[in-house]
């Protein structure tokens, strides 16, 4: 397939044309995506595309969906934003991450010094909005020293004097996240943070169900990577998971390499919420898009063996998993029909951020961002604002 062929002049309108198109809702057979100045138009049928607007014809099996969008990215090409928390290493990040159908990201930084997190929240305020970086994801520093995973237990901090301020700031960088344990900060802490316009998801943490919905009382709208870093649900102990499962204000984060959630689980959670509240993540370390199999996170070697990535203690250490392959695990390993693993890919992580007029739909007036899929669900192609990006050689 041509997808790194010349784009047509901005004022122009140009068509890409599909057997199926998947719109975000549901699908249309023989259909064009009309586009215009990075807008999309109107998806219709071929013959409605105006004569005198280029049309390019995707091969026969190839369809056509909104692009994933990626809340939870640590790393990817080799870069890790630990490491290079710098416009830069976010661009280097969303670019490695392009060619697997994600056109959109929040580069995540993991618990860190106050230094290095200001320096993220900085450099997010000024790129937000642009080369598919939409804002930044701190997950951390304030989490639960007991349930820190493969963060670095003394970069886990307490809330202190100062640190709410410097959260706030990321109101102004695009539609940010924070990761938090609710039992770990101070009354308020919640509430005055996602009033700011921050989005709040919880995670790494032991909190009680009635936390948890107190949490999201308060404005915590997410949870992050659902059954990893929080205690298992029990009958009488629902803790986090069964919280998230419940209530319908959470929009849950899943990872689904086939490593970190059981299939049955992902189904579990499919099941109680529906594709419209579970957003595929990636939870995505550098090895992504580069020929490593092994980096350093903060002082420690982590290690890829069969797909996964650990530490020598053989603690997980996120993910070698891109969004077509999470995808692809959703409806080959978990079952799910193929429109609710594209939801939660594109769709669904756009409401929570508050962008689905703009994102995750293919519908007039939305970005023309979109992914190229072909029978094994394999991204061969993607256009962000209408522009056409380099094929996937894999």
């Amino acid at each position: 397939m041509s997808a790194g062929h010349s784009n047509p002049s901005p004022a122009v309108g140009h068509a890409v044309l599909a057997d199926r198109v998947f719109d975000g809702h549901g699908w249309r057979a023989e259909a064009a995506v009309l586009i215009r100045e990075g807008r999309i138009v109107g998806v219709d049928h071929s013959s409605a595309v105006p004569a005198d607007w280029p049309l390019q014809r995707l091969p026969a099996g190839t369809f056509l969906a909104p692009g994933f969008i990626d809340l939870q990215v640590n790393g990817g090409g080799g870069v890790l934003l630990n490491d290079q928390p710098t416009a830069d290493g976010m661009r280097a990040i969303a670019r490695a991450h392009r060619r697997f159908g994600t056109t959109a990201c929040l580069p995540t930084l993991i618990s860190d010094t106050r230094e290095t997190m200001r320096a993220a929240i900085a450099v997010a305020r000024s790129t937000a909005g642009r080369d598919g970086i939409l804002g930044l994801h701190l997950e951390g520093p304030f989490i639960s020293p007991r349930r820190y995973g493969v963060h670095r237990p003394d970069r886990v901090a307490q809330a202190a004097a100062g640190d709410l301020e410097d959260l706030c700031q990321l109101a102004g960088a695009g539609a940010s996240l924070v990761t938090l344990a609710p039992e770990c900060v101070p009354a308020g802490f919640v509430r005055t943070l996602a009033s700011s316009g921050v989005r709040v998801s919880i995670g790494h943490s032991e909190a009680s169900a009635a936390v948890v919905m107190q949490a999201a009382e308060d404005g915590a709208s997410g949870v992050t990577h659902l059954f990893n870093a929080m205690p298992p649900m029990s009958a009488r102990e629902p803790g986090i998971a069964g919280a998230a499962l419940a209530d319908v204000r959470l929009t849950a984060g899943l990872i689904v390499d086939g490593i970190h959630v059981d299939p049955v689980s992902v189904r579990v959670a499919f099941a109680a919420k529906g594709a419209d509240s579970i957003a595929l993540v990636t939870d995505a370390m550098p090895t992504v898009g580069a020929e490593l199999d092994q980096f350093e996170l903060m002082g420690r070697t982590v290690r890829l063996a069969n797909g996964r990535l650990a530490t020598e203690q053989g603690t997980l250490a996120g993910a070698h998993l891109d969004m077509a392959s999470a995808v692809r695990n959703a409806v080959r390993l978990a079952g799910l029909p193929l429109e609710q693993a594209l939801r939660a890919a594109s769709l669904t992580p756009a409401r929570f951020l508050g962008l689905e007029q703009e994102r995750g739909v293919l519908v007039a007036g939305a970005r023309a961002d979109l992914v190229a899929l072909n029978g094994d669900l394999a991204a061969l192609a993607t256009w962000v604002d209408g522009i056409a990006g380099e094929p996937n050689a894999q």
